[in-house]
C-alpha cells in the first residue's frame, strides 16, 4: 500500500477506503475462513476489521504492510469469537490457561503437546480422504482456496463446503482448546 492512499484514508477520503478494501478484502476473507470454516462468521469478521479500521482512521498507526495488519486482526478477531463461544460454553478455566499461558513444567508441557498432537490427528484421520486432503492443504501447506481449488480441479465454492463441513466436525470432536491449538498451532 502506498503511503498516499494510507494518508488518503486518515484523511477521510472514502475513495482510499474502498480501494484498500477491494486490494485485501479477498485475502482477509480467505485467511479468516481457512481458521473458522464458516463463511457468515468469516464474512462478519472481515467487515468488523474493515469498519474497525475505517472508524479508526485518524489514530490508527501501522508499522510495515497493511496486509499484515489486517491479516494480524484476523487472528485476533477470531480469538475473541472463540472467546465469546467458549464463555457461552462455558470454557472459560480452559480459555484463561491458553491465553495467559499458565504451563506447569515444561516436560509436562511436553507431555501435553504429544497429547494434544494426537488426539488431532486422531480427528483429522476421522475426516473422509477428500476432507483430509482439503484441510492439509489448507493448514500445512498453507494455500488459498482458490490454489486448493485450482490443484484439485473443482469450484471454489466446494473447498469451502470442504473445510465448513471439516471444522464441523473437529469442533465437535475436539475439545475446545484443542480446536485452537488446531487453528493456531
Amino acid at each position: 500500500m502506498s503511503n498516499t492512499l494510507f494518508l488518503s484514508l486518515k484523511e477521510d477520503n472514502r475513495q482510499a477506503m474502498e480501494q484498500i478494501y477491494h486490494a485485501h478484502w479477498e485475502s482477509v476473507f480467505d485467511a479468516a475462513f481457512k481458521r473458522i470454516g464458516d463463511e457468515d462468521i468469516a464474512q462478519d469478521i472481515v467487515q468488523e476489521i474493515f469498519i474497525t479500521l475505517w472508524q479508526n482512521r485518524k489514530t490508527i498507526e501501522i508499522q510495515g504492510e497493511l496486509g499484515a495488519y489486517l491479516h494480524g486482526a484476523v487472528k485476533y478477531r477470531i480469538i475473541n469469537h472463540f472467546r465469546s463461544v467458549a464463555m457461552r460454553d462455558g470454557h472459560q478455566t480452559e480459555f484463561a490457561l491458553l491465553m495467559e499461558g499458565k504451563h506447569t513444567a515444561a516436560a509436562d508441557s511436553e507431555l501435553i503437546r504429544q497429547d494434544a498432537d494426537r488426539e488431532v490427528e486422531q480427528a483429522l484421520a476421522q475426516l473422509p480422504d477428500r476432507m483430509r486432503l482439503v484441510i492439509a492443504m489448507s493448514r500445512k501447506e498453507d494455500k488459498t482456496i482458490k490454489e486448493i481449488a485450482s490443484e484439485l480441479d473443482v469450484s471454489v465454492q466446494t473447498v469451502k463446503n470442504q473445510i465448513t463441513a471439516a471444522m464441523k466436525i473437529l469442533r465437535k470432536n475436539l475439545s475446545y482448546i484443542l480446536f485452537l491449538v488446531f487453528l493456531f498451532g
